[in-house]
């Protein structure tokens, strides 16, 4: 399946990080938050990854584009920068990667919308720019095959200041988007599976939103199904996380490290 991950918002809650570059390109270790996501998926086998791309995204067309190069060896002969010599040494070999750019304002039904013309299959997987987990992906599309539904995410503990699932068996009656009052149930942890009627449900007005709106009318509508994930999951949405990220990584407890 393809992988669309959404790479455009401001990350305005790190913004000690986020005024220099996209949240997706803030680094875990060596590598971005975007790398260590699409390794996971690669994994599983999923190396068809479509990105859209918003605030700074030249900075991720960038990092691609030059990715060969700054990930292996290289030989060059001075006077002569079309014979330089790459010696391989990344085990990335074989992604395909679609950059999209999909607008400074838009909102994550809208990015979604603008790349329809680049997913292919029948079903696909998305999942946002700022989120690793160990999702079992084969287990979630299974399930997602099996239930014949919509839509497909990934329910995750505990929840907090993200949006609440309201749960009947393995049907999503209920999406609140970061409800007021304290959570007490599964949480939109990303990694959704979804089938490209979705793309009906969206517009390419920047104000199409994802989850306020079409997600919930889905719920309503017994077309929104929950995979529940009791394995790791974490967001980076401020510099405590950056740092706690960093430090799992560091000490070897990254959970999220399937590869």
């Amino acid at each position: 399946m393809e992988v669309v991950i959404l790479c455009g918002g401001l990350g305005t809650r790190l913004r000690e990080e986020t005024e220099f570059r996209p949240k997706p390109m803030v680094g875990i270790g060596a590598r971005p938050i975007l790398w260590h996501i699409m390794k996971g998926f690669a994994a599983r086998g999923h190396t068809d990854f479509v990105l859209a791309l918003g605030y700074k995204g030249e900075m991720i067309k960038d990092y691609f584009l030059n990715y060969e190069a700054m990930n292996n060896d290289i030989t060059i002969e001075l006077g002569k920068p079309a014979g330089a010599l790459l010696h391989s040494c990344h085990e990335e070999c074989g992604w395909k990667v679609t950059l999209a750019s999909t607008g400074e304002k838009a909102l994550k039904g809208a990015r979604l919308k603008k790349v329809a013309k680049y997913i292919q299959g029948e079903n696909f997987l998305l999942t946002y720019g700022d989120g690793v987990a160990d999702v079992d992906l084969d287990a979630l599309t299974a399930f997602h095959a099996a239930h014949g539904r919509m839509a497909t995410i990934t329910g995750v503990n505990p929840a907090s200041r993200f949006g609440e699932l309201k749960v009947e068996g393995d049907r999503v009656a209920r999406f609140h988007e970061k409800p007021k009052g304290p959570g007490s149930g599964l949480i939109n942890g990303g990694y959704m599976c979804l089938n490209r009627a979705i793309f009906d449900r969206l517009t390419e007005d920047d104000a199409c939103d994802l989850e306020y709106g079409p997600l919930e009318r889905l719920a309503e509508e017994g077309q929104l199904m929950v995979y529940r994930h009791p394995g790791f999951w974490a967001c980076m949405d401020t510099l405590r996380d950056t740092e706690y990220l960093n430090k799992l990584w560091e000490t070897g407890q990254a959970g999220w490290k399937t590869w």
